[in-house]
């Protein structure tokens, strides 16, 4: 089975880092560590199948792959492939399922303790001398916040949300959630997006990016918003209008936000949430954790192994 792999540095730096030898067992491997969007035709052209996390891979880009049968994601999403295509030409698309949901929760709250706890402001304070001219024992130089008692409001109530509705849980928090089938579960109660926007100390998205969510959070949705509240994005940058976060958070009305997801990605040299005072951002990283990388690349083996047997598993095109 000849294997490329288009855009290897986006799930590992190197055999430092995450070994991909477990996939050199299972067919012949090409790897390139990115591929261009004029390049993916010729680099392909060959595969039987392919592996990749963000190449774009639409009904150009795959035409000439005439002995392309399987895509494998080193992702949970699947908004870069022509899934249309696939299933007319008989390609198998298999993604990475739920591989990352407690690493995401975990740098959701990463961001929201950042900004009730202020440690990378104090840490500051302190290197640059503020604790050894202080008259006291415990500066009060920036303001910190409790979690317990807060209202957490979680739009998307999938694995990730309800990961993240556990950690609220533990800190005491109420939690709020939003999804379309409008069911939740004992650790979240349902809210519609304007109650759960009005009431919400801290707003958390957690949705798929598709034609209905594409751009939910815009000057409106952001007007609902509970006056002072903070907004995190750890799901897609495509879910948020960035001139009317920029203006919510400008104006005063939003509190801040902390996002670790824009669009477009990297982030262009002209991006309107670059340099804002209440705005933190992390470079689409939440996932990452080493051992998270490992399960996913153990999830990608298994799922090769699965369609060469015959039995494919976490399909979403087939």
């Amino acid at each position: 089975m000849k294997i490329v792999l288009t855009d290897v540095i986006t799930i590992t730096n190197g055999e430092d880092d995450l070994s991909l030898a477990p996939l050199y067992e299972l067919g012949e491997i090409t790897a390139y560590p990115l591929t261009d969007y004029e390049d993916i035709q010729t680099r392909i052209k060959d595969a039987d199948a392919v592996i990749c996390n963000k190449t774009k891979l639409d009904s150009v880009s795959l035409s000439g792959a005439n002995k392309l049968k399987y895509i494998g994601l080193w992702a949970t999403g699947f908004d870069n492939i022509d899934l249309d295509y696939c299933r007319r030409h008989g390609i198998t698309v298999c993604n990475a399922g739920s591989y990352s949901s407690n690493a995401v929760a975990q740098h959701t709250f990463a961001l929201i303790l950042e900004r009730y706890s202020r440690t990378g402001a104090y840490n500051s304070f302190v290197q640059d001398g503020g604790w050894k001219k202080s008259t006291t024992f415990s500066p009060i130089a920036y303001r910190t916040n409790e979690l317990y008692n807060k209202t957490l409001g979680i739009v998307g109530y999938g694995t990730i949300g309800r990961a993240v509705a556990r950690i609220a849980n533990a800190f005491g928090m109420r939690v709020l959630a939003y999804n379309r089938s409008g069911k939740t579960d004992e650790l979240a109660q349902y809210a519609p997006l304007e109650t759960l926007y009005a009431e919400s100390d801290i707003v958390s998205a957690h949705c798929p990016l598709n034609d209905e969510s594409r751009l939910m959070f815009d000057s409106r949705a952001f007007s609902l918003f509970k006056k002072g509240a903070l907004f995190i994005n750890t799901a897609r940058g495509g879910l948020v209008d960035e001139i009317a976060l920029k203006n919510a958070v400008t104006s005063g009305h939003l509190g801040g936000a902390a996002i670790d997801v824009l669009y477009p990605e990297p982030m262009s040299e002209n991006c309107v949430l670059a340099h804002i005072n209440g705005i933190t951002i992390t470079p689409h990283i939440a996932w990452a954790p080493i051992e998270t990388r490992r399960r996913l690349l153990s999830i990608v083996c298994e799922n090769i192994k699965a369609f060469q047997n015959g039995t494919p598993q976490n399909t979403v095109s087939i």
